[in-house]
C-alpha cells in the first residue's frame, strides 16, 4: 500500500510547470544543469521534483548570482534558480496566481496576466488630461529591501496553502551563490530572476502599497508597474502632501524612495506658473497632453512614463487642463 502524502500535489501540475519553463527558456543554475540535459531524464526528475515537494522535503539550492551592468556603471544583480528549481517555483505560481489575482488593484500592472507596461501608460495619459500634477517615484533596491517577515505574514494571510507558505520560506531564505562558489546568506529580498518573485513582489506591495493607498487616498489614482509609480494629484500641495504619506508608509514597510538629482515640481497652467523644489528623493512634474508615442513593443515602462510626464510645451499650456478650483487633501 502506498503511504499518503502529507501534501496534495498533482503530477499532472509538475509536468505543466515543466512545459512553462521549457518554453520560457533560460540559463543554467548553480549545478550546470541546462533544460536539454534535465530533459534528457525528464520523467525521473519532474519525479523527483513531484516527490519531494509532496512530503515536504523539497529544499531549493543556492541561486546563481549574475551581475548584469547597468548604464550608470552600476549593475543589476540577477539570481538564476537550477531548471529543476524553476519547476518548483512555476508548480507553486500555478496554484498561488489565481488565489491571489482577484484581489489585486487593478492599476498594478507589472508581471500580471494580461496587463502590460503599456496598458499603464495609456491609463496615465488619460489620467494626466484630467489632473495636472503626477508623482513620479521607484524604490531603491526593490527585489533586495521586501521584508522576509512582512512577506509570509501576507502570503498566510491571503492563503491557507501550507505548502506554498513552506516553500516561498525556504525560496526567500535560499543562499545566493556567486561566481567565485562562495555562499551569500540572505535576510531579505526575493531574486529577480525567481519564477515565483514577482508574484510574491506584487503581494507584498498590494499591502504596502495599492490598498493603502485605496483605504488612504482614495480619490487619487496611481499606476504601478512592480516598484515604479505614477500618482496623479490635482495640485502642487496635494502632491506634497501625498508623497511625504508614502515615503513614511513605505518606510514602514522596510522600503526607501530612490534618491534623484533635479526633482522638482511645475504647475503647467494659470497666470505666473512657477516652480519649486519638492524633494530630493522622487519628483513630482505636470501632466499635459502627450505627444510622443510609447505604443512600440518593447519599450520600458520606466521609459514610457518620463514621455507621459515630461514638461508639456506652451501650447499645451494654454489649451491644457486646469487646475484651480479643485479640492486639497483632507
Amino acid at each position: 500500500m502506498t503511504e499518503a502524502k502529507p501534501y496534495s500535489i498533482s503530477k499532472h501540475l509538475v509536468l505543466e510547470a515543466w512545459r512553462l519553463v521549457r518554453a520560457n527558456r533560460g540559463a543554467a543554475g548553480v549545478d550546470g544543469e541546462s533544460l536539454a540535459i534535465f530533459e534528457k531524464d525528464l520523467k525521473g526528475n519532474l519525479y523527483k521534483i513531484w516527490n519531494r515537494m509532496s512530503s515536504g522535503s523539497y529544499f531549493p539550492p543556492p541561486v546563481r548570482l549574475v551581475e548584469i551592468p547597468k548604464g550608470d556603471g552600476k549593475v543589476r544583480p540577477l539570481g538564476i534558480p537550477t531548471v529543476a528549481d524553476r519547476v518548483a517555483q512555476t508548480v507553486a505560481k500555478m496554484v498561488l496566481e489565481p488565489l491571489l489575482e482577484p484581489m489585486f488593484h487593478p492599476d498594478s500592472y507589472g508581471y500580471r496576466p494580461n496587463k502590460s507596461a503599456l496598458d499603464a501608460v495609456g491609463q496615465a495619459r488619460k489620467r494626466c488630461l484630467e489632473m495636472d500634477w503626477v508623482i513620479d517615484l521607484d524604490i531603491r533596491d526593490f527585489f533586495g529591501s521586501l521584508d522576509h517577515e512582512l512577506m509570509m505574514k501576507a502570503l498566510r494571510h491571503r492563503t491557507g496553502v501550507q505548502w506554498v507558505h513552506l516553500y516561498a520560506e525556504r525560496w526567500l531564505k535560499a543562499p545566493l551563490q556567486r561566481e567565485d562558489g562562495s555562499l551569500e546568506p540572505r535576510v531579505s529580498g526575493t531574486p529577480q530572476g525567481g519564477v515565483i518573485s514577482p508574484l510574491l513582489a506584487n503581494l507584498y506591495m498590494h499591502y504596502a502599497f495599492d490598498e493603502w493607498m485605496r483605504r488612504n487616498f482614495p480619490q487619487v489614482p496611481f499606476e504601478r508597474y512592480a516598484d515604479d509609480v505614477v500618482i496623479h494629484c490635482v495640485s502642487q500641495q496635494q502632491a506634497g502632501f501625498v508623497l511625504e504619506a508614502v515615503r513614511r508608509r513605505l518606510k514602514d514597510c522596510k522600503l526607501d524612495i530612490r534618491r534623484r538629482r533635479g526633482s522638482s515640481t511645475a504647475r503647467t497652467t494659470g497666470a505666473g506658473a512657477a516652480s519649486a523644489r519638492m524633494s530630493s528623493t522622487s519628483w513630482a512634474t505636470p501632466s499635459g497632453r502627450e505627444q510622443a508615442e510609447c505604443g512600440a513593443e518593447g519599450r520600458s515602462w520606466a521609459f514610457c512614463r518620463r514621455s507621459v510626464t515630461r514638461r508639456p510645451s506652451r501650447s499645451e499650456r494654454q489649451f491644457g487642463t486646469g487646475g484651480e478650483g479643485r479640492g486639497e487633501p483632507r
